[in-house]
């Protein structure tokens, strides 16, 4: 990575803090830091949670799976895209009419306290581990761009590169800073800004690698099942577990049900998750099309590295600096999203209810910026640990098939239907854990239980099986408890009484027409686009691709600019 590139990289995570600062002085409340006090736009909460579920690890592990298989990876994903659209419609607007803070304080109000113990940490557990991931794989790809002299004080001896423990300490360490200054409102802004800047810079190298392929330089030879949108391992039924996982993923789990509540109303919550589903259903096809390319180019590159290779191939003097940037804003985003949730579920379900019931919002804000301190450490010591876990994509895609649906479907059920109680959850859950384990472990090739018919099965279709455990063994498990108890739970009076009692968050005439999210974008778009055409001047070659990219970069910063100029006209007038 050249200079200008390491200066492109700079700008943008010193522009990221500096929008975290901005948005610190909006915290004055708990519910301003972990719910936007219930007033964040629809588009924005949409582009956030889809955010949220990228990361660098996107890029390491579908992008891997899509260099190594081709087609088959933009399939998956796109099945993401489907399950917003279905949360949308039967899930994201009860979230919103429940009238809660937090997914935590649903869960305590539905399950009851021992429930939100069990959650509480569970959830944590897996967050900071596939978080932690997540900070590991965008620092793989900034050292592998860095190599340094013998004798440099940030050198790694063993692989001649920046050191892996700087760089995870780097991010983890700006992550933390705007996550704990700014609360939701900096993560949600962020954001809107990594969203736009990663979907331009991918769109950036697409062009150029066609290119590069079709000008003769395609020379590696495909597999047979290359442009298949299934193969053996991810078949038709893969993928509509793969639908149901997230599913359960998208509509339950913390960090996507806090976009649907920190919306004004419950048609916002249903606007988000559908547009969250719509960008899913069509991204895929373009962020994992450079692998793509690439594999036609080279067959012999390590499918980890395969995109940020693929960037350095064809990208000029200063681009890959801002595509390592964009690798690190969907990193930022997966995770501080991740950080704020359960730094407020910690914050009202444990330090005010067990140690100051009568904390003011001020004490509550410090709380909650020391736990999302105390979080962050946390993954970021994770994260320094995946190579002794075994690898990012083997983490991922565990975690995904196997654990999210025990522990999602649960909520899912209970937001929608009265019958299940602690008994069921646990339940399930626990059965679905244990089932997983003395799968993946006690028959595996090695393990206790490793011959037979049915391991055989389980050890030759290993994503099958983590879709079967993972999202149709919890619903049988719910359904059955479900048909046994014939009448509600008792607490299911309350939260149709607070669904009942349901209003949209009133909103000022300012906040109405709040300009502030729109004109951030603006800016920092603008300043993307300037700063992409200065990089013409360090360039001879792709001076025309870097002009396009800022102008288009200037003209939705014009775009947004005027949206917001009309709208803060319009409160003026009234």
């Amino acid at each position: 990575m050249s200079l200008i590139d390491t200066v492109v990289l700079a700008l943008y995570l010193v522009g990221t803090l500096a929008i975290g600062l901005y948005y610190a002085r909006r915290n004055r409340r708990s519910k301003d830091m972990f719910a936007a006090g219930g007033k964040s736009p629809w588009w924005v909460s949409g582009l956030s949670g889809f955010m949220t579920l990228k990361s660098a690890g996107t890029f390491v592990v579908w992008g891997g799976l899509a260099y190594r298989e081709g087609v088959v990876a933009i399939a998956i994903n796109t099945c993401i895209g489907v399950s917003a659209i279905l949360v949308g419609f039967f899930v994201a607007g009860r979230w919103r009419r429940t009238g809660v803070t937090t997914p935590a304080e649903f869960v305590e109000l539905r399950f009851g306290p021992a429930a939100v113990q069990f959650y509480t940490w569970a959830m944590m557990g897996v967050r900071i581990v596939s978080t932690g991931v997540a900070l590991y794989a965008v620092s793989v790809m900034l050292v592998a761009l860095v190599p340094l002299e013998p004798g440099a004080w940030l050198r790694d001896p063993a692989t001649g590169h920046l050191s892996l423990t700087f760089a995870v300490l780097l991010f983890g360490a700006i992550v933390v800073t705007y996550t704990v200054a700014g609360g939701l409102w900096a993560v949600l802004m962020t954001d809107v800004l990594q969203f736009i800047v990663l979907q331009l810079a991918v769109l950036f190298v697409i062009p150029l690698l066609w290119l590069r392929v079709h000008d003769g330089g395609a020379t590696a030879v495909l597999p047979a099942t290359f442009f298949s949108p299934l193969s053996d391992q991810y078949t038709l039924w893969f993928m509509a577990g793969w639908v149901g996982v997230h599913f359960f993923l998208v509509g339950a789990e913390w960090a996507f049900a806090q976009r649907y509540i920190c919306v004004p109303s419950d048609i916002d919550a249903k606007k988000s998750a559908w547009l969250f589903g719509a960008l899913y259903l069509v991204s895929p096809a373009l962020w994992l099309t450079p692998p793509i390319l690439f594999r036609m180019l080279r067959a012999d590159a390590d499918p980890e590295q395969a995109y940020i290779l693929a960037s350095q191939l064809v990208l000029p003097a200063g681009m890959l600096g801002l595509m390592m940037a964009a690798m690190f804003s969907a990193t930022a985003s997966a995770v501080s999203g991740q950080i704020n949730v359960f730094a407020g579920v910690l914050t009202e379900q444990f330090y005010r209810r067990l140690f100051r019931p009568g904390a003011s919002d001020t004490a509550l804000v410090s709380a909650g910026r020391w736990f999302t301190l105390a979080i962050g450490a946390a993954l970021t010591a994770v994260a320094l640990l995946v190579p002794l876990m075994g690898g990012a994509e083997k983490i991922i895609l565990t975690l995904t098939g196997l654990l999210f649906g025990p522990l999602m479907a649960p909520i899912i059920w209970g937001l929608l239907s009265g019958r299940i109680g602690l008994a069921a959850v646990a339940g399930s859950a626990c059965t679905s854990f244990a089932t997983g384990v003395w799968v993946k472990f006690g028959m595996s090739a090695d393990g206790p239980f490793g011959s037979g018919a049915f391991a055989a099965w389980t050890q030759a279709n290993p994503r099958m099986t983590d879709v079967l455990i993972g999202a149709v063994l919890p619903v049988v498990l719910l359904a059955i408890a479900h048909v046994m108890r014939r009448t509600d739970q008792p607490v299911w009076r309350d939260i149709e009484a607070r669904v009942a009692a349901y209003a949209p968050t009133p909103l000022s005439p300012g906040e109405s027409v709040d300009h502030a999210p729109a004109r951030i974008v603006a800016i920092s778009l603008a300043a993307s686009g300037a700063l992409t055409l200065a990089l013409t001047a360090f360039n001879r070659e792709g001076r025309v691709a870097l002009a396009v990219f800022g102008c288009a970069s200037l003209a939705i910063a014009f775009v947004a600019w005027r949206i917001s100029s009309r709208n803060n006209s319009a409160l003026v007038n009234k």
